[in-house]
Protein backbone atom coordinates (compact mmCIF):
# COMPACT_ATOMS: atom_id res chain seq x y z
CA UNK A 1 0.00 0.00 0.00
CA UNK A 2 2.94 2.11 0.96
CA UNK A 3 4.50 1.32 -2.58
CA UNK A 4 1.14 2.49 -4.41
CA UNK A 5 1.37 5.94 -2.69
CA UNK A 6 4.75 6.72 -3.11
CA UNK A 7 4.45 5.09 -6.96
CA UNK A 8 1.21 7.60 -7.32
CA UNK A 9 3.15 10.42 -5.54
CA UNK A 10 6.00 9.90 -8.43
CA UNK A 11 3.29 9.93 -11.17
CA UNK A 12 1.64 13.13 -9.71
CA UNK A 13 5.40 14.71 -9.93
CA UNK A 14 6.26 14.05 -12.97
CA UNK A 15 2.76 14.47 -14.28
CA UNK A 16 2.88 18.32 -12.14
CA UNK A 17 6.65 19.07 -13.93
CA UNK A 18 5.17 18.59 -17.60
CA UNK A 19 2.29 20.69 -17.12
CA UNK A 20 4.36 23.48 -15.69
CA UNK A 21 6.89 22.90 -18.93
CA UNK A 22 4.17 22.89 -21.34
CA UNK A 23 2.65 26.41 -19.90
CA UNK A 24 2.67 29.36 -22.38
CA UNK A 25 5.22 32.14 -22.65
CA UNK A 26 3.15 34.84 -20.58
CA UNK A 27 0.61 36.95 -23.09
CA UNK A 28 1.81 40.23 -23.24
CA UNK A 29 -0.09 43.05 -22.52
CA UNK A 30 -1.79 44.56 -25.01
CA UNK A 31 -2.29 48.67 -24.47
CA UNK A 32 0.21 50.26 -26.03
CA UNK A 33 0.55 52.50 -22.70
CA UNK A 34 2.61 50.73 -20.18
CA UNK A 35 2.30 50.37 -16.70
CA UNK A 36 4.69 50.53 -14.16
CA UNK A 37 8.34 51.07 -14.52
CA UNK A 38 10.86 49.28 -17.53
CA UNK A 39 13.10 48.43 -14.13
CA UNK A 40 10.09 45.64 -13.29
CA UNK A 41 10.78 44.05 -16.06
CA UNK A 42 14.61 44.07 -15.99
CA UNK A 43 15.05 46.98 -18.44
CA UNK A 44 17.19 50.34 -17.47
CA UNK A 45 15.20 53.61 -18.19
CA UNK A 46 18.11 55.15 -17.77
CA UNK A 47 19.23 53.85 -21.59
CA UNK A 48 15.41 54.02 -22.82
CA UNK A 49 16.15 57.26 -22.48
CA UNK A 50 19.44 57.14 -24.15
CA UNK A 51 17.77 56.06 -27.06
CA UNK A 52 14.93 58.66 -27.30
CA UNK A 53 17.86 61.01 -27.51
CA UNK A 54 19.94 59.48 -29.74
CA UNK A 55 16.58 59.22 -32.12
CA UNK A 56 15.56 62.73 -32.00
CA UNK A 57 18.99 63.41 -33.58
CA UNK A 58 18.94 61.19 -36.11
CA UNK A 59 15.51 63.41 -36.28
CA UNK A 60 17.27 66.47 -36.42
CA UNK A 61 20.03 65.11 -38.83
CA UNK A 62 17.18 64.92 -41.42
CA UNK A 63 17.34 60.99 -41.92
CA UNK A 64 14.10 60.33 -40.16
CA UNK A 65 11.16 62.71 -40.02
CA UNK A 66 9.69 60.82 -36.89
CA UNK A 67 9.84 57.48 -35.05
CA UNK A 68 7.48 54.99 -33.11
CA UNK A 69 9.52 52.78 -30.55
CA UNK A 70 8.32 49.47 -28.46
CA UNK A 71 10.16 47.73 -26.17
CA UNK A 72 8.24 44.51 -24.33
CA UNK A 73 10.08 42.05 -21.94
CA UNK A 74 7.96 39.14 -19.69
CA UNK A 75 5.11 39.50 -21.21
CA UNK A 76 4.63 43.37 -20.42
CA UNK A 77 5.19 46.51 -23.10
CA UNK A 78 7.43 48.13 -20.90
CA UNK A 79 8.37 51.18 -22.99
CA UNK A 80 6.38 53.22 -25.98
CA UNK A 81 8.07 56.54 -27.50
CA UNK A 82 6.61 58.99 -30.55
CA UNK A 83 8.93 61.52 -31.48
CA UNK A 84 9.38 63.69 -34.56
CA UNK A 85 7.04 64.70 -37.28
CA UNK A 86 4.70 62.47 -38.96
CA UNK A 87 4.53 64.26 -42.11
CA UNK A 88 7.47 66.54 -42.72
CA UNK A 89 5.33 68.49 -44.81
CA UNK A 90 2.76 69.20 -42.38
CA UNK A 91 3.09 70.39 -38.80
CA UNK A 92 1.69 67.18 -37.76
CA UNK A 93 3.34 65.19 -34.97
CA UNK A 94 4.27 61.99 -35.07
CA UNK A 95 1.51 59.57 -32.39
CA UNK A 96 1.55 56.16 -31.93
CA UNK A 97 -1.34 55.56 -34.01
CA UNK A 98 0.53 56.41 -37.29
CA UNK A 99 0.02 54.53 -40.37
CA UNK A 100 3.14 53.10 -41.56
CA UNK A 101 4.92 51.38 -45.26
CA UNK A 102 5.96 48.54 -43.25
CA UNK A 103 7.13 46.46 -46.16
CA UNK A 104 8.75 43.54 -46.12
CA UNK A 105 7.79 43.21 -42.72
CA UNK A 106 4.88 41.54 -44.80
CA UNK A 107 6.48 39.16 -45.27
CA UNK A 108 6.57 37.08 -41.95
CA UNK A 109 2.62 37.84 -42.11
CA UNK A 110 2.35 36.02 -45.54
CA UNK A 111 4.47 33.30 -44.53
CA UNK A 112 2.47 32.35 -40.96
CA UNK A 113 -0.47 32.18 -43.26
CA UNK A 114 1.12 29.76 -45.79
CA UNK A 115 2.05 27.77 -42.83
CA UNK A 116 -1.39 27.77 -41.10
CA UNK A 117 -2.53 26.01 -44.54
CA UNK A 118 0.65 23.58 -44.44
CA UNK A 119 -0.85 22.54 -40.86
CA UNK A 120 -3.97 22.02 -42.76
CA UNK A 121 -2.97 19.62 -44.99
CA UNK A 122 -3.22 21.81 -48.08
CA UNK A 123 0.06 21.63 -49.01
CA UNK A 124 3.94 20.46 -48.24
CA UNK A 125 6.94 22.83 -47.71
CA UNK A 126 8.58 19.96 -49.86
CA UNK A 127 6.04 20.67 -52.50
CA UNK A 128 7.56 21.60 -55.74
CA UNK A 129 6.02 25.51 -56.61
CA UNK A 130 4.80 24.21 -59.97
CA UNK A 131 2.03 21.94 -58.13
CA UNK A 132 0.39 24.74 -57.56
CA UNK A 133 1.67 27.27 -60.27
CA UNK A 134 2.11 25.44 -63.13
CA UNK A 135 3.66 28.48 -65.31
CA UNK A 136 6.75 28.65 -62.53
CA UNK A 137 7.57 25.08 -63.39
CA UNK A 138 8.67 26.39 -66.73
CA UNK A 139 11.56 28.48 -65.72
CA UNK A 140 15.09 27.59 -67.00
CA UNK A 141 18.52 28.87 -65.26
CA UNK A 142 20.49 31.56 -66.91
CA UNK A 143 23.70 32.14 -67.08
CA UNK A 144 25.47 35.13 -68.13
CA UNK A 145 28.05 34.22 -71.45
CA UNK A 146 29.75 36.63 -73.45
CA UNK A 147 27.93 36.19 -77.22
CA UNK A 148 29.43 35.43 -80.65
CA UNK A 149 29.04 39.45 -81.11
CA UNK A 150 31.10 40.28 -77.95
CA UNK A 151 28.15 41.32 -76.13
CA UNK A 152 26.45 39.16 -72.71
CA UNK A 153 24.15 37.03 -73.51
CA UNK A 154 22.03 34.14 -71.26
CA UNK A 155 22.17 30.99 -71.86
CA UNK A 156 19.64 29.01 -70.26
CA UNK A 157 19.68 25.55 -69.41
CA UNK A 158 17.45 23.34 -66.99
CA UNK A 159 16.88 23.61 -63.22
CA UNK A 160 18.96 20.98 -61.51
CA UNK A 161 15.36 20.36 -59.28
CA UNK A 162 12.36 21.62 -59.12
CA UNK A 163 11.82 25.21 -56.71
CA UNK A 164 9.89 24.08 -53.65
CA UNK A 165 7.65 26.15 -51.36
CA UNK A 166 10.40 25.92 -48.37
CA UNK A 167 12.66 27.40 -51.24
CA UNK A 168 10.25 30.53 -51.49
CA UNK A 169 10.03 30.57 -47.76
CA UNK A 170 13.92 30.85 -47.05
CA UNK A 171 14.66 32.72 -50.57
CA UNK A 172 16.56 29.54 -51.95
CA UNK A 173 14.09 30.03 -54.57
CA UNK A 174 16.49 31.23 -57.79
CA UNK A 175 14.07 33.97 -57.92
CA UNK A 176 15.61 37.83 -57.66
CA UNK A 177 14.59 41.68 -57.17
CA UNK A 178 15.48 43.33 -60.64
CA UNK A 179 17.36 46.24 -58.44
CA UNK A 180 19.32 43.81 -56.98
CA UNK A 181 22.00 43.88 -59.64
CA UNK A 182 22.64 44.93 -63.22
CA UNK A 183 23.00 41.81 -65.24
CA UNK A 184 20.74 40.48 -67.92
CA UNK A 185 18.30 38.82 -65.49
CA UNK A 186 17.65 41.94 -63.35
CA UNK A 187 17.86 43.81 -66.78
CA UNK A 188 14.65 41.52 -67.50
CA UNK A 189 12.83 42.19 -64.16
CA UNK A 190 13.08 45.61 -64.83
CA UNK A 191 11.98 45.21 -68.48
CA UNK A 192 8.93 42.82 -67.34
CA UNK A 193 7.92 45.45 -64.78
CA UNK A 194 7.81 42.76 -62.20
CA UNK A 195 6.31 44.76 -59.22
CA UNK A 196 4.07 47.17 -61.32
CA UNK A 197 1.13 48.18 -58.97
CA UNK A 198 -1.19 48.29 -62.01
CA UNK A 199 -0.44 44.20 -62.34
CA UNK A 200 -2.71 41.57 -60.42
CA UNK A 201 -0.64 39.33 -58.40
CA UNK A 202 -1.77 36.45 -61.30
CA UNK A 203 -0.28 38.85 -64.06
CA UNK A 204 3.17 39.32 -62.24
CA UNK A 205 3.52 35.39 -61.35
CA UNK A 206 2.98 35.10 -65.39
CA UNK A 207 5.51 37.24 -66.15
CA UNK A 208 7.97 36.25 -63.90
CA UNK A 209 7.45 32.75 -65.07
CA UNK A 210 8.83 34.44 -68.77
CA UNK A 211 12.10 34.87 -67.56
CA UNK A 212 15.38 33.29 -65.90
CA UNK A 213 16.75 31.82 -62.96
CA UNK A 214 19.59 33.73 -61.10
CA UNK A 215 20.71 29.99 -60.02
CA UNK A 216 19.35 26.42 -59.60
CA UNK A 217 17.04 26.06 -56.72
CA UNK A 218 18.56 25.25 -53.33
CA UNK A 219 21.89 26.31 -54.55
CA UNK A 220 22.29 29.43 -52.66
CA UNK A 221 20.63 32.58 -50.25
CA UNK A 222 19.10 35.25 -52.63
CA UNK A 223 16.86 37.93 -51.25
CA UNK A 224 13.76 38.20 -54.19
CA UNK A 225 10.38 38.44 -54.95
CA UNK A 226 10.02 34.81 -53.47
CA UNK A 227 7.08 35.84 -51.32
CA UNK A 228 5.33 37.72 -53.59
CA UNK A 229 4.85 34.13 -55.85
CA UNK A 230 4.13 32.99 -52.28
CA UNK A 231 1.27 35.76 -52.12
CA UNK A 232 -0.42 34.30 -55.56
CA UNK A 233 0.41 30.81 -54.13
CA UNK A 234 -2.08 32.04 -51.02
CA UNK A 235 -4.64 32.74 -53.86
CA UNK A 236 -4.85 29.69 -55.77
CA UNK A 237 -5.04 27.42 -52.73
CA UNK A 238 -7.65 30.06 -51.24
CA UNK A 239 -9.54 30.78 -54.15
CA UNK A 240 -9.23 35.01 -52.87
CA UNK A 241 -7.51 37.72 -53.41
CA UNK A 242 -4.27 37.73 -51.07
CA UNK A 243 -5.58 40.88 -48.81
CA UNK A 244 -8.56 38.51 -48.16
CA UNK A 245 -6.69 35.47 -47.01
CA UNK A 246 -4.43 37.50 -44.98
CA UNK A 247 -7.50 39.60 -43.34
CA UNK A 248 -9.22 35.81 -42.34
CA UNK A 249 -6.20 34.28 -41.25
CA UNK A 250 -3.80 36.73 -39.63
CA UNK A 251 -5.29 40.62 -39.71
CA UNK A 252 -9.20 39.93 -38.11
CA UNK A 253 -8.13 37.22 -35.37
CA UNK A 254 -5.16 39.23 -34.05
CA UNK A 255 -7.54 42.64 -34.40
CA UNK A 256 -5.26 44.49 -36.87
CA UNK A 257 -7.38 46.91 -37.40
CA UNK A 258 -5.47 49.31 -39.14
CA UNK A 259 -3.12 47.02 -41.66
CA UNK A 260 -4.12 46.79 -45.14
CA UNK A 261 -2.69 46.86 -48.98
CA UNK A 262 -4.90 49.96 -49.19
CA UNK A 263 -5.45 53.15 -46.42
CA UNK A 264 -8.97 54.50 -46.76
CA UNK A 265 -9.95 58.23 -47.01
CA UNK A 266 -10.54 57.99 -43.40
CA UNK A 267 -7.13 56.87 -42.21
CA UNK A 268 -5.27 59.19 -44.82
CA UNK A 269 -4.26 61.94 -42.09
CA UNK A 270 -2.60 59.03 -40.06
CA UNK A 271 -0.17 57.99 -42.95
CA UNK A 272 3.86 58.76 -41.84
CA UNK A 273 5.60 60.23 -44.81
CA UNK A 274 9.00 60.55 -44.97
CA UNK A 275 11.25 63.28 -45.88
CA UNK A 276 13.56 64.48 -48.24
CA UNK A 277 17.14 63.18 -48.45
CA UNK A 278 19.66 65.26 -46.24
CA UNK A 279 22.00 65.55 -49.49
CA UNK A 280 19.51 67.35 -51.25
CA UNK A 281 19.27 64.59 -53.72
CA UNK A 282 15.49 63.22 -54.97
CA UNK A 283 14.89 59.78 -53.28
CA UNK A 284 12.55 57.14 -54.77
CA UNK A 285 9.13 57.43 -54.33
CA UNK A 286 7.60 55.43 -51.94
CA UNK A 287 4.13 53.77 -52.56
CA UNK A 288 0.80 55.80 -52.92
CA UNK A 289 -1.58 54.40 -50.19
CA UNK A 290 -4.91 54.97 -51.72
CA UNK A 291 -3.97 54.44 -55.41
CA UNK A 292 -6.24 51.35 -56.20
CA UNK A 293 -3.33 49.03 -56.79
CA UNK A 294 -4.24 45.87 -58.03
CA UNK A 295 -0.94 44.57 -57.00
CA UNK A 296 -1.07 42.99 -53.31
CA UNK A 297 2.75 42.36 -53.11
CA UNK A 298 2.63 39.88 -50.40
CA UNK A 299 6.86 40.83 -50.51
CA UNK A 300 6.29 44.31 -49.58
CA UNK A 301 3.12 45.89 -50.19
CA UNK A 302 1.23 46.29 -46.63
CA UNK A 303 0.69 48.98 -44.18
CA UNK A 304 0.54 48.68 -40.47
CA UNK A 305 0.35 50.59 -37.16
CA UNK A 306 2.78 49.90 -34.13
CA UNK A 307 0.13 48.66 -32.20
CA UNK A 308 -1.09 46.12 -35.01
CA UNK A 309 1.93 45.03 -35.61
CA UNK A 310 2.55 44.98 -31.42
CA UNK A 311 -0.49 42.31 -31.92
CA UNK A 312 1.41 39.97 -34.67
CA UNK A 313 4.64 40.21 -32.58
CA UNK A 314 3.06 39.25 -29.55
CA UNK A 315 1.53 35.65 -30.87
CA UNK A 316 4.95 35.33 -32.15
CA UNK A 317 6.64 35.93 -28.80
CA UNK A 318 3.54 34.15 -27.70
CA UNK A 319 4.44 30.73 -28.94
CA UNK A 320 1.70 30.94 -31.58
CA UNK A 321 -1.10 31.95 -29.62
CA UNK A 322 -2.80 35.83 -28.94
CA UNK A 323 -5.48 36.11 -26.34
CA UNK A 324 -5.56 32.65 -25.90
CA UNK A 325 -6.13 31.59 -29.44
CA UNK A 326 -4.04 29.77 -30.82
CA UNK A 327 -2.93 31.38 -35.02
CA UNK A 328 -0.01 28.83 -35.52
CA UNK A 329 1.28 25.39 -33.67
CA UNK A 330 4.33 25.85 -31.06
CA UNK A 331 6.18 23.72 -33.14
CA UNK A 332 5.21 25.02 -36.94
CA UNK A 333 6.95 28.06 -35.19
CA UNK A 334 9.63 26.59 -34.00
CA UNK A 335 10.25 25.13 -37.34
CA UNK A 336 9.69 28.55 -39.29
CA UNK A 337 12.38 30.05 -36.43
CA UNK A 338 14.93 27.88 -37.00
CA UNK A 339 18.11 28.25 -39.56
CA UNK A 340 16.98 26.39 -43.12
CA UNK A 341 20.15 27.90 -45.13
CA UNK A 342 23.36 27.67 -43.10
CA UNK A 343 26.41 29.61 -43.79
CA UNK A 344 25.44 30.27 -47.42
CA UNK A 345 26.60 33.39 -49.54
CA UNK A 346 24.48 36.33 -49.00
CA UNK A 347 23.82 36.23 -45.56
CA UNK A 348 25.55 38.56 -43.31
CA UNK A 349 27.70 36.68 -39.95
CA UNK A 350 25.87 35.68 -37.39
CA UNK A 351 22.71 35.46 -39.02
CA UNK A 352 20.80 32.77 -41.00
CA UNK A 353 17.03 32.29 -42.58
CA UNK A 354 14.48 30.16 -41.54
CA UNK A 355 10.88 30.42 -43.39
CA UNK A 356 9.37 34.20 -43.19
CA UNK A 357 12.47 35.08 -40.83
CA UNK A 358 16.24 36.62 -40.12
CA UNK A 359 17.38 33.94 -37.30
CA UNK A 360 20.62 34.51 -35.18
CA UNK A 361 22.53 31.47 -35.14
CA UNK A 362 26.02 33.26 -33.42
CA UNK A 363 26.66 36.18 -31.23
CA UNK A 364 30.40 36.80 -32.15
CA UNK A 365 30.35 36.75 -35.76
CA UNK A 366 27.81 39.90 -36.16
CA UNK A 367 28.57 43.51 -35.41
CA UNK A 368 25.31 43.60 -33.34
CA UNK A 369 25.11 42.33 -29.66
CA UNK A 370 21.79 39.66 -29.20
CA UNK A 371 20.66 36.29 -28.13
CA UNK A 372 21.34 32.94 -30.78
CA UNK A 373 17.81 31.86 -31.56
CA UNK A 374 16.00 35.95 -31.78
CA UNK A 375 14.20 35.80 -35.16
CA UNK A 376 12.89 38.78 -36.82
CA UNK A 377 13.06 41.24 -40.07
CA UNK A 378 12.78 44.77 -40.97
CA UNK A 379 11.19 46.70 -44.06
CA UNK A 380 12.63 49.15 -47.24
CA UNK A 381 11.58 52.35 -45.52
CA UNK A 382 13.30 51.20 -42.10
CA UNK A 383 10.78 49.66 -39.66
CA UNK A 384 12.41 46.62 -37.61
CA UNK A 385 11.16 44.05 -35.29
CA UNK A 386 12.53 41.17 -33.43
CA UNK A 387 12.10 38.57 -30.71
CA UNK A 388 14.78 37.46 -28.41
CA UNK A 389 12.97 34.15 -26.74
CA UNK A 390 15.88 33.84 -24.53
CA UNK A 391 15.34 37.05 -22.84
CA UNK A 392 11.95 36.97 -23.52
CA UNK A 393 12.08 40.03 -25.17
CA UNK A 394 10.76 41.96 -28.29
CA UNK A 395 11.32 45.37 -30.17
CA UNK A 396 9.35 47.10 -32.81
CA UNK A 397 10.50 50.39 -34.66
CA UNK A 398 8.27 52.03 -37.12
CA UNK A 399 9.76 54.55 -39.28
CA UNK A 400 9.41 55.68 -42.72
CA UNK A 401 12.90 57.03 -43.69
CA UNK A 402 13.96 58.26 -47.19
CA UNK A 403 16.48 56.84 -49.36
CA UNK A 404 18.78 56.72 -47.15
CA UNK A 405 20.75 53.67 -45.69
CA UNK A 406 18.36 52.73 -42.97
CA UNK A 407 20.59 50.06 -41.22
CA UNK A 408 22.25 52.71 -39.71
CA UNK A 409 18.96 53.88 -37.84
CA UNK A 410 18.41 50.42 -37.51
CA UNK A 411 21.12 48.73 -35.88
CA UNK A 412 21.38 51.63 -33.38
CA UNK A 413 18.03 51.15 -31.83
CA UNK A 414 18.82 46.90 -32.19
CA UNK A 415 22.10 47.86 -30.23
CA UNK A 416 21.30 50.43 -27.95
CA UNK A 417 17.90 47.74 -26.82
CA UNK A 418 20.28 45.11 -25.90
CA UNK A 419 22.11 47.57 -23.46
CA UNK A 420 19.18 48.16 -21.57
CA UNK A 421 18.73 44.52 -20.20
CA UNK A 422 19.82 45.09 -16.51
CA UNK A 423 19.68 40.91 -16.10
Amino acid sequence: MIGSRRAFAVVALVLMAGAAQAQPAPQTQIALTPTGKPEDVGLSSAQLQKIEVAMKKNIDDGLIPGAVMLVSRRGKVAWVNAQGKRDPASTDPMKADAIFRIYSMTKPMVTTALMQMVEEGRLQVSDPVSKYLPEIGKMKVGTEVTGADGNPALQLSDPTRAMTVQDLMRHTSGLTYGNRGTGLIHQSYVAAKIGDRTATNEQMVQRLSGLALRFNPGDRWEYSVAVDVQGRLLEVLAGKKLSEVLAERIWQPLGMVDTSFQVPAAKLARVAQPGPRPDGRPMTPRFKVDDGALYESGGGGSLSTIEDYLHFTTMLANGGTFNGKRIIGKKTLEFMTADHVGNRPGRPPGFGFGLGFEVRTRVGDSAMPGSVGEYGWSGAAGPEFWVDPKEQLFAILMIQANDGDTRIVRNQFRTMIQAALLD
